[in-house]
């Protein structure tokens, strides 16, 4: 997650290593932090360079005071870019008294006293909910009061803990509380999002969609803009909005129109036999992004004309975001930082290693299955794996007497069947993104054998 934490480090509260680690202890490690060299009172940015140069999960952005936070306001969109806040609310420790505050009712030092206060205020108005936040601080008299207050007025509840030992672990708890499979997905896709759109900018030809498009008279189809692209890219970034929808039947309506939106550009114009053509029918080299394509191409034809994947879940839709970057993307073979995110959202725990012999046997298992299924419904289709699936969706379709099949399992199944030339790629001890996708899914795709 992101986290925006906004302390001011007044009182005896110590800067360095001590205080963080007693506040983020097991979500963040700061093993290679030099507390000595550096000092998060003079340059903040120092926490969330750390984050990001050590490839944690978690990164944290402080603000020391009001005018912090209102610079880092401007600079960003705080609903997209943050997932949970720690407010102090006393932030009067080395402020400028001579800048201008946005408070007529106050003297200058009054609301430095208070900032913390007006700070969650301010969120709330920007759309982060107030169950995201809470207060962390040494003003326990102060939070009591607006405590009370906020109770007063019918404000949502508002969470606060004291600055000590004890309190810190009741803070890291609220923390991992919020870290729910749907706020990792909403993450793991906005920072996706973010990276591809400069992935893109950095060189136009890392827009592999394009070799897709059919061919006609020696002509593309279509054309492929750029802007296009980014344009869908920022469409996905901010379709989860950052409060969680309250029951499954909210979530269930808010992931199928994210996953509609996801597959829309895989149309009739894009042809997964295009791309295997343009390397002269040789899949050797792109078996992966060939299986990738026609399981966003299968998965499009689902979705526009049914609901049977549903209920929708975070674990099915993080898996599907990250083929279908792998697909549209040129990509290095490498997991990059947004893919951790979302594999731990399609599986935390994921298979430590795959057995050949084992995974042969699961995917003969997995088609002697499907021609089950087929015989069952007296469906005559002996093509591959991935055409019988769809002749058991044609016969659901439409069908209120139809019995229900896992097509989640199915759509699984046939990212192993189609790289069945090739298990040595998914069963290598590497932690490149293809064999750690596929230990990340194994369990889930051959739950019933």
């Amino acid at each position: 997650m992101n986290i925006l934490w906004i302390e001011d480090f007044g009182g005896a509260l110590p800067t360095g290593t001590g205080t963080l680690s007693s506040m983020f202890l097991d979500l963040i490690s700061f093993d290679n932090w030099d507390e000595d060299e550096l000092s998060l009172l003079s340059r903040p940015n120092d926490l969330e360079n750390f984050c990001k140069e050590n490839s944690v999960l978690h990164c944290v952005f402080l603000c020391r005071h009001y005018f912090d936070y209102a610079e880092f306001k401007v600079n960003n969109e705080l609903a997209k870019r943050i997932d949970a806040v720690i407010i102090d609310i006393r932030l009067d420790n080395n402020v400028d008294f001579s800048l201008p505050i946005p408070s007529r009712s106050h003297t200058t030092a009054k609301f430095h006293e208070e900032a913390g206060f007006y700070i969650f205020n301010d969120l709330v108005h920007l759309g982060i909910p107030a169950e995201k936040m809470c207060f962390m601080t040494g003003e326990k008299n102060s939070f009591s009061g607006f405590k009370k207050q906020c109770d007063d007025i019918y404000i949502p509840e508002v969470v606060g803990f004291e600055k000590s030992d004890a309190e810190y672990g009741k803070l890291r708890q609220w923390i991992k509380e919020r870290e729910s499979d749907y706020a990792i997905l909403r993450r793991g896709i906005i920072e996706g999002c973010n990276f591809l759109k400069s992935h893109i900018e950095k060189d136009d030809g890392n827009i592999q969609f394009r070799d897709f498009i059919k061919i006609e008279n020696n002509q593309p189809v279509i054309e492929i803009p750029r802007t296009d692209i980014k344009n869908y890219l920022d469409a996905l970034s901010q379709f989860l909005a950052v409060k969680q929808p309250n029951d499954p039947f909210a979530a269930n309506i808010q992931y199928r129109l994210f996953l509609r939106t996801l597959v829309h550009e895989w149309e009739e114009n894009i042809d997964p036999n295009s791309f295997k053509e343009k390397h002269g029918n040789d899949l050797s080299k792109i078996r992966d992004i060939y299986t990738f394509a026609w399981i966003m191409k299968m998965t499009r034809n689902w979705v526009s004309h049914a609901n049977l994947l549903e209920p929708l879940n975070p674990q099915i839709i993080g898996f599907l975001f990250l083929v279908n970057m792998r697909a549209m993307f040129k990509l290095p073979k490498a997991i990059q930082p947004y893919e951790r995110i979302l594999l731990r959202c399609v599986s935390l725990s994921p298979c430590n290693a795959i057995n050949s012999q084992t995974l042969n046997g699961d995917i003969n298992y997995a088609e002697q299955n499907i021609d089950g299924v087929l015989a069952a419904l007296n469906i005559n289709e002996s093509g591959h794996f991935g055409s019988k699936v769809n002749s058991i969706y044609r016969q659901n379709t439409g069908n209120p007497d139809a019995e229900d099949h896992d097509f989640k399992g199915f759509l699984l199944q046939y990212f192993w069947v189609n790289q069945k030339p090739d298990l040595r790629s998914l069963t290598v001890a590497s932690n490149d993104f293809l064999p750690t996708l596929a230990r990340h899914i194994y369990s889930r795709s051959f739950l019933q054998n």
